[in-house]
């Protein structure tokens, strides 16, 4: 993430859940993310002075599920995983 959105120290990065796609546990619905500030933080996470969150309002999206995120070394990719809790 740091490298394809030019993150710096001190930026932060929402996830969410946006219309069109899917994912593994989601029909129309896949991950979105944007470059944003924490505003009513349901979870976040600070890595190399960059933090990824979830809002509150996205609870819909990501309630029952561990979210984690892998890199894909072999095919250069992010892979999202919702693991239910």
């Amino acid at each position: 993430f740091k490298n394809e959105l030019e993150l710096h120290q001190g930026d932060a990065v929402r996830f969410s859940g946006k219309l069109y796609g899917k994912t593994e546990v989601h029909e129309n619905f896949s991950v979105g993310l944007r470059i944003d500030q924490p505003q009513d933080v349901l979870v976040e996470k600070t890595i190399d002075g960059v933090t990824y969150f979830i809002e509150k309002f996205d609870d819909w999206f990501f309630n029952g599920y561990d979210f984690n995120i892998e890199y894909d070394n072999q095919n250069n990719d992010i892979i999202y995983r919702f693991i239910e809790n």
